[in-house]
């Protein structure tokens, strides 16, 4: 195993428990593979800067064996003049960035022919910030055989599409020269990252080929530019995305197996983003490294991808309760048992119903996201929607949740049921925490939903009352 490696898996540190802040930490003393955000990653207004850093990750022999390692063979920018504590977050960081560029091990050859791959991670802070890289993986330009190289741009922004965009970018002017990507990269470090909606250009020159403008667009509904649903779409039937969105529900371990770091990596975002507007707060890793396989050996709730080389592995650690998702086959090699009975029936027919309306007819990934999403938005509107009724303030403004009376006020007793056990999830406890601090229901996506609904029904009950 590679110092790398054996540095990071030195410092695993699962803590056990439930309730209160996150508490797992996998990854060096200060990041760690990522615990998702609303899935979801932060939603950002506009105006902040768009990244941190480029790096070029090359695989560079060992003195040692024909064994290959990792390294960061280019940065941008370089940074100077930082204060200690600064210098040894740096170093923490990028020491970090090539296990999970190359997650798949060191046994390399060159190639001459390699398939490009687009995918993510993503590394916590203990207090909570995130730094998300996306990479690109291929074979750099040149003749015979070659090892592959990943672009990665590490920034604290969620725009899956957006930065799929710059790395093209990036990739392109690479065929060139490193030189052609210096100016590119500094326009787009001085520009404001857009805001919903908006579009940012940026001027740049190509030798050969002169002035090329880049618009760079971000969706106007930004809480799902994070995610792509039509991986997950290609790989499995509605019923077992139904499966694993029940499973995530009630923060169990759930693994993904795939042969592509790109399907691996959007198939979870997917999987996470389902969970709108509720957060995974545990063990999350898109691409799990070779060297933190134990991962899957985990007591606590984890949702991990792992490549399908490392099948053997996985059916050969000691698992309990997991929900081993084949996105190769569109198979459960193992499962709880139950999954399809966590969910409210009536809830469980109206999501699959609304799935399949108009499918063939989805064209844009923009249709297909909302498409995807909306009826599990619908279901918590349903289930939980009601929440912020149920939240008693005292003559400090401080919110108080009435948990009882607010799963009580279910008429169905199969939702009462499903949400008796939801209230108590790490899922639901960090979301009504924020709900209790915040005076007024927060303005977003989730909460227009919500008022939707109690619209409908209120234009429901006159009708009802005039057929009886």
């Amino acid at each position: 195993m590679d110092g790398l490696g054996r540095r990071l898996r030195a410092s695993l540190k699962l803590k056990r428990g439930r309730g209160g802040p996150p508490q797992d930490n996998l990854g060096e003393d200060v990041k760690e593979p990522e615990r998702a955000q609303e899935h979801c990653l932060p939603n950002f207004a506009g105006g902040q800067h768009f990244f941190e850093y480029l790096l070029v990750v090359s695989l560079k022999k060992k003195r040692s064996g024909d064994d290959y390692e990792p390294t960061i063979t280019y940065q941008f920018p370089k940074r100077e003049n930082l204060l200690r504590g600064q210098q040894e977050e740096e170093e923490r960081l990028l020491g970090a960035i090539p296990l999970f560029c190359f997650p798949d091990g060191n046994e390399w050859a060159p190639l001459t022919e390699y398939p490009r791959e687009t995918f993510s991670f993503v590394l916590t802070n203990v207090d909570g910030s995130r730094k998300i890289g996306y990479c690109r993986r291929l074979l750099p330009a040149g003749r015979g055989p070659r090892l592959p190289k990943v672009y990665c741009i590490i920034s604290c922004i969620g725009c899956f599409g957006l930065f799929s965009k710059i790395l093209d970018e990036v990739e392109k002017r690479h065929q060139i020269s490193m030189a052609v990507i210096y100016p590119f990269m500094q326009g787009l470090r001085e520009a404001a990252f857009p805001a919903p909606g908006k579009t940012v250009t940026l001027k740049s020159f190509i030798p050969d080929s002169g002035t090329e403008f880049i618009s760079l667009t971000r969706p106007l509904d930004s809480h799902l530019e994070h995610v792509d649903f039509s991986s997950l779409l290609h790989c499995l039937r509605f019923e077992q995305i139904l499966q694993i969105f029940a499973s995530a529900v009630l923060e169990r371990k759930i693994i993904f197996l795939a042969e592509g770091l790109s399907t691996l990596s959007q198939c979870i975002h997917a999987a996470a983003a389902l969970l709108y507007p509720f957060s995974w707060a545990h063990t999350y890793i898109p691409v799990v490294p070779e060297s933190l396989l134990a991962t899957v050996c985990c007591p606590t709730p984890f949702m991990v991808g792992v490549q399908m080389r490392f099948l053997q592995e996985v059916m050969e650690s000691p698992m309990e309760e997991v929900l081993l998702v084949n996105l190769c086959e569109g198979t459960f090699l193992m499962s709880v048992g139950d999954e399809k009975d966590i969910l409210p029936p009536k809830l469980q027919e109206d999501i699959l119903d609304s799935l399949s309306q108009r499918i063939n007819e989805l064209q844009t990934l923009e249709q297909i996201n909302e498409h995807v999403s909306g009826p599990f938005v619908q279901f918590f509107v349903k289930t939980v929607g009601h929440y912020a009724s149920y939240i008693k303030r005292d003559a400090n403004g401080q919110g108080h949740f009435q948990e009882r009376a607010f799963y009580k006020a279910l008429p169905s007793k199969a939702n009462r049921r499903f949400v008796k056990k939801f209230v108590k999830t790490q899922l639901f406890s960090l979301f009504i925490q924020e709900a209790e601090k915040s005076k007024n229901p927060p303005a977003g996506y989730f909460q227009q939903k919500i008022l939707e609904y109690e619209e409908q029904k209120k234009q429901k009950k006159p009708r009802e009352k005039t057929v009886k």
